[in-house]
């Protein structure tokens, strides 16, 4: 596998919708009324400033008059207070991964940055651990594993912060076999503004008798920048007992096999590639529910543009599944026999063992190792100067003849002027599909995947045509459908977490379901009634947040 590729794998694990909203702020470097000595406020002229007005997608940036960073929910509390009182727009920033222009543009004049507020603790009166709105994973999984040895099903890009990943569902390599991150979210605590413009923060739980429950519900599926600034949530998993904090959350296997997997496009046919992706969905449909014996089983295929060198797949294995080796083997093998490639996979035994084949390399790793090891090989991670398109669509099914043929074209056509370009098809189902699809604002839980189109570059002037690129793929894929993937029995909208402004374009959405329908199905009429009662003045808002 080229060293590209192998950084490329997990780019879009964990994607996060970060929000919009409006706040005050001046020119000055003096700290924001009301905060208290802790709060840092940066203004143009600091040498911090360049670093803290964009994210990881360099197409957006921002010129605001100040970026806040608070440390404390007062801090924020005044911040927002500030920022409605003298009628300026905000933006909320966490780990800065959103693939739109919702926290970065023109019209912002405060960014909210919560990168201090980073803490992760136990919660002694709430028998919850408390993570705060700017942490980031991979800072969440070492404190919850080498303090209490546990962890939360959440997305593998390290720097992904938890504020916009868990509020948009949270998908990981341990979902199949744990749900969503939300499907443990206990509580949350959210900095709000009523209709009189008093900024004040509100814990929202779990709780059926809870009178805040319409709030904590929207945060499980929503997204950032919706309702209010989130500064904490708590994570204990629903039906654990006892005062252990070890017991209150998933503990996620000792060791784990990790797969990583590359195809060269030289000997990939276009008859072994339809195979490949053909096998590769009625593999996921067949495996899609807890009775799979792969349902500890995480595995991301990517099928990469041409001008990348390859097709790349990583899997992730739950090494003390019994017959692990044997399972992971046959699964290696199918994907081969599809490709019409004769090589034989091998699973190494033993602990920290490595086996190569001509295609794929097999580690057996301890769990923590692993997680940091795919966490830290993506290019957003090691390269943060890259500009980015996304889309996504949820499939209950896999890809038709027609739709492998539309990618297969497109894939295959003249070399982008990309680093990047292609599809990424992680496995979903498991125990995400154990809960209901109101249960949680997460409606989209019986897909077998969920797909992103995506491109990545340097210049600005490559802008057109790599956008133009990923456009036309998705549009191709989903031509039958109005050019998006439409809830019905084979494709189930898009996820919150890669956002896509096209959606809202007749241009490129030209079915009759609403963007806001893709992403949320039944669940928007809710979404937009905790929207009235916690946000009537409509404060926080984006170019996709929910309407009143």
């Amino acid at each position: 596998m080229s060293s590209m590729n192998r950084r490329r794998l997990l780019l879009t694990g964990s994607g996060a919708a970060i929000g919009v909203g409006l706040a005050s702020g001046s020119a000055t470097a003096a700290p924001t009324p009301g905060a208290t000595a802790g709060a840092v406020t940066v203004t143009p002229g600091d040498a911090r400033y360049a670093d803290l007005t964009s994210g990881l997608n360099q197409r957006w940036v921002a010129a605001p008059e100040r970026i806040v960073l608070p440390t404390t929910t007062r801090e924020v509390v005044a911040m927002v207070q500030d920022a409605v009182d003298r009628k300026k727009r905000i933006s909320i920033r966490g780990g800065g991964h959103c693939f739109e222009d919702f926290v970065f543009n023109s019209e912002v004049e405060v960014v909210i940055d919560m990168s201090r507020m980073n803490a992760v603790s136990f919660d002694e009166e709430r028998q919850a651990f408390a993570v705060e709105g700017g942490a980031t994973l991979l800072r969440v999984y070492e404190s919850l594993y080498e303090g209490w040895g546990v962890t939360i099903p959440g997305g593998a890009c390290y720097s992904v912060g938890v504020g916009g990943h868990v509020s948009g569902g949270g998908y990981g390599m341990l979902s199949r076999a744990h749900g969503l991150t939300v499907d443990h979210l206990d509580a949350v605590e959210v900095v709000v503004v009523d209709a009189s413009g008093k900024a004040r923060s509100v814990v929202a739980g779990r709780h059926p008798a809870d009178p805040n429950r319409d709030l904590f519900w929207a945060h499980t599926g929503a997204g950032g920048g919706n309702f209010g600034v989130i500064t904490k949530y708590w994570f204990r998993t629903p039906g654990s007992t006892g005062t252990d904090p070890g017991a209150l959350l998933p503990r996620p296997p000792a060791e784990v096999y990790v797969t990583m997997a590359s195809w060269p496009w030289e000997d990939v046919s276009k008859a072994g590639f339809v195979g490949l992706l053909e096998f590769y969905g009625s593999w996921l449909e067949r495996h899609r529910d807890v009775s799979s014996p792969y349902k500890d089983m995480c595995v991301w295929l990517m099928p990469n543009h041409q001008s990348a060198g390859d097709i790349a797949l990583i899997a992730q294995l739950d090494a003390t599944v019994p017959d692990a080796p044997r399972l992971l083997t046959d699964f290696l093998t199918g994907l081969n026999q599809a490709l019409g490639v004769t090589d034989t996979p091998g699973v190494p035994e033993r602990t920290g063992g490595t086996h190569r084949s001509t295609y794929a390399t097999t580690q057996r790793l301890p769990w923590l190792r692993a997680t940091r090891y795919v966490g830290t090989v993506s290019p957003t991670q090691t390269d943060p100067n890259m500009r980015g398109k996304h889309k996504s669509a949820y499939h209950r099914r896999g890809f038709t003849r027609q739709q492998i043929e539309a990618v297969y074209e497109h894939l295959t056509r003249s070399p982008q002027n990309a680093r990047i370009a292609g599809l990424v098809m992680p496995s979903t189902g498991g125990r995400i599909a154990e809960v209901g699809p109101a249960a949680t604002a997460v409606a989209q839980r019986d897909s077998i995947m969920k797909v992103t189109y995506e491109a990545y570059w340097y210049d600005e002037s490559d802008d057109a045509a790599n956008i133009a690129w990923v456009r036309g793929v998705y549009a191709d894929v989903y031509a039958g459908t109005g050019g998006v993937p439409v809830p019905d029995e084979r494709t189930d909208g898009c996820y919150v977490n890669y956002p896509d402004s096209d959606l809202g374009d007749p241009r490129y959405n030209r079915s009759s379901v609403p963007w806001h329908d893709l992403y949320f199905k039944g669940n928007y009429r809710r979404l937009r009634d905790v929207k009235r009662r916690w946000d009537p003045n409509d404060v926080f808002r984006h170019r996709q947040s929910v309407r009143a």
